[in-house]
């Protein structure tokens, strides 16, 4: 009777779980970004995806080589059609999915955001001919995706920003201040966000406050002066860089607080709309906040949308 009865519970426990993955799959649908071709890919059969799981979720992945949207969608009753594509940090050698991808994602959702979290290429000439535009592909077409199909889930195509943590943060400034490049062969959409996050941002290749790390995975060991300049993305600012919110820590020892303090001013210098919450303390990577001042910056961008008409 015992033996009937646990096998009972494992067939009634396994039913409940497929059930749970099946309504899981069709609120959060993984999109594929290159259908077809992905531009600047090189085959390698070698190199493979290495992905790590912590209670059997992704919490981070490395080495992509087939970039993918995670779309989440907010409470019908809550959706307020502003949009947001999420680019999780790692120094551009990993991607942080969870803390900074997948969690983000479920707050913005809570606050009538529809969120993409993006796993996009990381820079490597073992799978890309221009490691250095690889990254930028992947964001422009992103933002286009979504614009692309703004109708499908009710998204107003004039408000979908970006969100970057740490090397996210510089990629999402990268295609808010690069959007016009062309990186690649695509339609007439534009990969312009309306408004950027940038959370404990890597923003400038200048050895004096870069993070090393992100700057050699993604320019080499001896890049130019030229592509530094480049990637230095305080330095590619205009007055029509989109409306940005700043984030980051006096006591970031990863990423020094001046990458956003330079950006902010340049931004300032050019008219563009801009506010920045340097904390005392927080350290790198503290995701959506940690035990001290930086554990409440959610609220104040949540606020600084609202107050710039992005969740009306």
């Amino acid at each position: 009777m015992m033996k009937i009865k646990s096998t009972y519970i494992n067939i009634l426990l396994a039913f409940l779980f497929f059930v749970t993955k099946g309504n899981l799959s069709a609120q959060n649908e993984t999109i594929s970004l290159w259908p077809n071709e992905i531009p600047n890919a090189i085959a390698n059969e070698n190199y493979n995806e290495i992905e790590v799981l912590s209670e059997g979720q992704l919490s981070s992945t490395s080495k992509v080589t087939v970039p993918t949207l995670t779309l989440f969608l907010s409470d019908k009753d809550k959706s307020n059609g502003t949009a947001v594509v999420i680019f999780p940090g790692g120094g551009y050698r990993h991607l942080a999915m969870d803390k900074e991808g997948f969690k983000v994602a479920k707050w913005l959702n809570t606050l009538g955001v529809t969120a993409f979290v993006l796993k996009y290429r990381l820079p490597s000439d073992e799978i890309m001919e221009n490691k250095t535009i690889g990254p930028l592909q992947d964001a422009q077409e992103a933002a286009r995706f979504v614009r692309r199909n703004a109708t499908k889930w009710n998204i107003n195509s004039e408000k979908i920003g970006v969100i970057g943590f740490s090397a996210g943060g510089h990629l999402a400034s990268t295609i808010s201040t690069h959007y016009m490049d062309e990186v690649y062969v695509h339609d007439s959409i534009s990969a312009k966000p309306n408004f950027s996050i940038l959370i404990y941002p890597v923003i400038s290749m200048d050895d004096k406050i870069t993070h090393k790390g992100s700057k050699t995975n993604l320019l080499g060991n001896t890049p130019p002066e030229d592509l530094i300049e480049f990637y230095s993305n305080e330095k590619q600012i205009d007055s029509l860089t989109p409306p940005t919110f700043l984030v980051h820590a006096t006591d970031d020892k990863t990423v020094p607080v001046e990458n956003s303090i330079h950006y902010y001013m340049t931004l300032k210098d050019n008219s563009v709309p801009v506010e920045m919450h340097i904390y005392e303390n927080g350290g790198h990577g503290f995701g959506l906040g940690v035990k001290g001042t930086s554990l409440y910056w959610a609220e104040s961008c949540e606020y600084w949308l609202r107050t710039n008409n992005f969740l009306d």
